[in-house]
């Protein structure tokens, strides 16, 4: 078993200097913890992977593809492979788990 906190993850990513942390790979996913401070711009592009995001905290917006919605805590947002995607108007420090099928290269 595998077990990870995530304050203990977002402590190593900030020490890394890094708005994301891979801390997870197998053989049919990867998952990481991206994390935009309020005002941040999101610099993402388009993945050859599907994602699954899991807001942990924080609030956004997420604009995939031509469609847009507001993310929050508990918000769970599935994204294409190839798709264009992009959080904004970052109002609060976000803080989000990334799931990859397949993982991550």
């Amino acid at each position: 078993m595998k077990v990870f906190r995530l304050d203990d993850l977002d402590a190593e990513r900030a020490a890394n200097e890094g708005a994301y942390l891979s801390f997870l790979r197998e053989p049919h996913m990867s998952v990481g913890l991206y994390a935009l401070d309020a005002g941040a711009t999101d610099p993402q592009q388009p993945h050859r992977q599907d994602e699954v995001y899991l807001v942990v905290s924080g609030r956004a917006y997420l604009t995939v593809g031509e469609e847009t919605t507001t993310v929050g805590r508990g918000t769970v947002a599935y994204v294409p492979a190839g798709v264009p995607h992009r959080f904004h108007h970052i109002s609060e420090d976000l803080r989000v788990l990334v799931v990859f099928s397949p993982p991550e290269s």
